[in-house]
């Protein structure tokens, strides 16, 4: 695992990029209403970044090719994920895809402004959603708060998703095992993976310097996921809701900086 310390010169640098997909939610969050296409916030989401300076940094990002060189797998076609309802992760926006009132809609951000990465999400109710919903919203946000506190100088990546883990199943919920937070930079992902459960003292310990994202994908039911032929949207298999909340920090001193803020 090579794990690059940032300056504080180049955590400015991503908090520039995070300060972005900030701001970009919040162009974004008047529109996510009952009738809205998912395509439509994607459009919304492009060109605020691109009339910024920044790029979308998903679009294209993970394109695949066997050994023949033949893709199998294309590059993710937008500039936002959307998760639907049993959506996790890695939803592909489109034109047919209108939300509806008691929808929930887990929107990722990723952009790169200047060379640096900003990387974030969040999860919307769409109009008014039913009680076992908003609960799940709370939780998920919550579970990430909980492992922002853990993220300190000297605490272990363990103690993080532990925490986690231990709070969310407290609350009679799960948190998907296959896929993690990672490290932040120049490029989208580096190291280290950041799970989000664990056991208490173990994995990585952390050091000033270090930036990462912690982004608990927090299901209502069983944690085991599914990825539909589309190669990239991620369900929950049972087909339960799931949300997720993100942010990217850097592990200073003085305890973690939120870089995805306004």
């Amino acid at each position: 695992m090579a794990i690059t310390l940032k300056s504080r010169e180049q955590i400015e640098h991503l908090r520039a990029a995070g300060r972005l997909v900030a701001e970009t939610y919040e162009v974004l969050a008047p529109h996510v209403v009952p009738g809205v296409t998912t395509a439509e916030l994607d459009r919304i989401a492009e060109t605020f970044i691109r009339n910024k300076g920044a790029l979308p940094v998903y679009k294209g990002y993970g394109a695949m090719a066997d050994r023949r060189g033949h893709l199998v797998r294309p590059g993710f076609p937008a500039t936002i994920c959307v998760a639907v309802n049993d959506v996790i992760c890695h939803g592909i926006p489109g034109s047919r895809q209108v939300l509806r009132e008691g929808d929930i809609i887990g929107i990722d951000i990723g952009v790169v402004y200047r060379g640096w990465i900003g990387d974030s999400c969040k999860t919307f109710p769409v109009g008014t959603v039913d009680a076992k919903s908003r609960r799940l919203l709370d939780v998920a946000l919550r579970s990430l708060e909980i492992g922002i506190e853990q993220a300190q100088a000297g605490k272990h990546l363990g103690d993080i998703g532990a925490a986690i883990q231990t709070y969310c199943e407290g609350q009679g919920f799960s948190t998907v095992r296959e896929y993690a937070g990672h490290g932040v930079g120049r490029s989208l992902h580096e190291d280290p993976v950041v799970l989000h459960h664990g056991t208490p003292g173990t994995g990585l310990a952390l050091r000033p310097g270090m930036v990462f994202t912690i982004e608990p994908m927090i299901n209502a039911g069983r944690p085991e996921t599914k990825v539909l032929p589309d190669q990239w949207t991620v369900c929950t298999a049972d087909g339960s809701r799931s949300a997720q909340f993100e942010h990217t920090l850097a592990i200073t001193d003085n305890g973690p900086e939120l870089l995805t803020i306004l």
